[in-house]
């Protein structure tokens, strides 16, 4: 998850003003509701991993379901609209099925996943016909965008969770990622200097993404022992790799925002922006971690 857009950390400027002034320039967001924010979503999280599995795919689901409404909106004032009905019924219908496939079958679930992917893609194209060819390559990859940056990687979230101890990988997925928000936060704070990505995501630093690395790896250890039962190395190179892949998949959101000249995809979440924002880092590090556990962990 991002911690509103901050995953590297921040460099130097500390501006003048009061404690909650400060706190909101150099953290550039509201940092107090920001935690709040994050603390709710966590606890939610948390709950249903320990009490309710399936909850955690709902939960999902309703923030995919979400994002994807913001980049529907935040793609029209480019003039592009996605098939926002077809990608909503999918992203409900993937990533339900997916957990189901794999938890209580011995159904094929890749298969079930691509066909409904094709499924999306061709209902996606259908809904658009009756609008007539202008703008019909535009719509459509405004489609395309959206089912591949969403649905697509939130099935891997429905995988991990179906596989044995599966609120465990999604520990270690969540919490790796968490991880590398904080640590590139903190040491973006008190060391950054260096500036990662200026013209994407101006606060990350060199030095925040270190610190992202470090405490990335830092976690993954007791995960390995005490909730995993692989060595404590290997809990550290998933822990890193994780932080490096959330670290990018918060990038990437800054790429579209720049593209889109908009500073958040929106504002449901205080000290966050929107849903999307929110979620970014967690989006594009699901299937990085679904394949390093897939393979490093026992008993997928």
């Amino acid at each position: 998850m991002s911690a509103g857009g901050s995953g590297a950390g921040s460099g130097p400027g500390l501006p003048t003003g009061g404690p909650t002034s400060r706190l909101r320039s150099r953290a550039g967001r509201d940092l107090p509701a920001a935690i709040g924010v994050g603390a709710g979503l966590s606890a939610a999280l948390i709950a249903s991993l320990t009490w309710w599995v399936p909850g955690f795919v709902i939960l999902v689901a309703t923030l995919i379901g979400m994002a994807a409404a913001e980049l529907h909106r935040a793609l029209k004032s480019l003039g592009m609209n996605s098939a926002l009905v077809v990608i909503e019924v999918g992203i409900v219908v993937l990533l339900s099925g997916a957990y189901v496939i794999e938890r209580h079958t011995d159904l094929p679930t890749a298969t079930f996943i691509v066909v409904c992917l094709g499924a999306m893609v061709l209902a996606a194209f259908l809904a658009r016909i009756p609008g007539g060819p202008h703008g019909f390559i535009r719509d459509t990859a405004a489609s395309m965008l959206t089912i591949t940056y969403l649905p697509l990687m939130g099935s891997f979230a429905s995988l991990l969770v179906a596989a044995d101890h599966g609120p465990a990988r999604v520990f270690m997925w969540l919490g790796a990622v968490i991880c590398s928000d904080t640590g590139g936060y903190v040491a973006g704070v008190l060391l950054g200097r260096h500036r990662m990505a200026p013209g994407i995501s101006p606060k990350k630093t060199w030095e925040g993404f270190g610190g992202s690395l470090l405490l990335g790896a830092v976690f993954g250890i007791p995960m390995a022992q005490f909730a995993l039962g692989i060595p404590w190395w290997v809990g550290a190179g998933i822990g890193l790799l994780l932080a490096a892949a959330g670290t990018c998949g918060d990038l990437v959101e800054s790429m579209f925002k720049r593209d889109l000249g908009i500073k958040d995809m929106g504002t449901l979440l205080p000290g966050h922006g929107g849903v999307t924002d929110r979620i970014d880092s967690m989006l594009l590090s699901a299937p990085v971690a679904w394949l390093l556990m897939h393979f490093l962990v026992p008993g997928a």
